[in-house]
């Protein structure tokens, strides 16, 4: 098995792809090991890896964030521990949640701005979420208020130095283009 690994924009993130379905639908994020092993035997395992601070799933990748060190000395543990999983046969995930959409918390939006709610949830869907899939991450729709986008950012985009950029430049002139009811964009835990 050969895993191929990529940076990402966040240095304390790196993005490892294993050449074959991670999760089969949705994304799960997991920021302490407690979580980890509950849900998932392959996060569990990375949280063993010292230095492993989050681990995040999507479709056919795996990212882990790291507190310090250098990857030099934690890439050879997490590869090891990537294909010994893989190789085991076990599941990625210990239950039938395979979504961490259950983790964000209900939306909120009045229902009279459905329609630009829908809108908003399209744009994300089909332009904003492949590109931030490639950096190893995920950012989900979490609600609407008064011209304001609340999104929750996930895996590599948690923590990324250039996040709040990406938030404000990219994603908010991309919404205000095509849905000009769209004032700011913020980022919710």
């Amino acid at each position: 098995m050969f895993i191929q690994t990529e940076a990402t924009p966040n240095p304390a993130t790196l993005k490892f792809l294993p050449g074959r379905v991670v999760m089969e639908a949705g994304t799960a994020d997991f920021r302490d090991a407690e979580q980890a092993r509950a849900s998932s035997p392959l996060a569990g395992r990375l949280f063993e890896v010292p230095g492993v601070t989050g681990v995040f799933f999507g479709y056919d990748f795996v990212t882990v964030t790291k507190e310090d060190g250098d990857w030099q000395h934690l890439k050879p543990a997490i590869l090891g521990t990537i294909m010994e999983h893989f190789m085991s046969g076990q599941p990625v995930m210990s239950g039938t949640e395979t979504s961490s959409s259950k983790a964000d918390g209900e939306e909120f939006y009045d229902t009279a701005d459905e329609e630009i709610v829908s809108t908003i949830k399209e744009l994300l869907e089909t332009r904003v979420r492949p590109a931030v899939a490639q950096d190893g991450g995920d950012i989900t729709f979490r609600g609407y208020e008064k011209g304001v986008v609340f999104l929750h950012m996930k895996g590599a985009c948690a923590g990324c130095p250039s996040s709040t950029a990406t938030l404000k430049h990219g994603i908010q002139n991309l919404l205000h283009h095509f849905v000009p009811e769209v004032r700011e964009v913020e980022q919710v835990a």
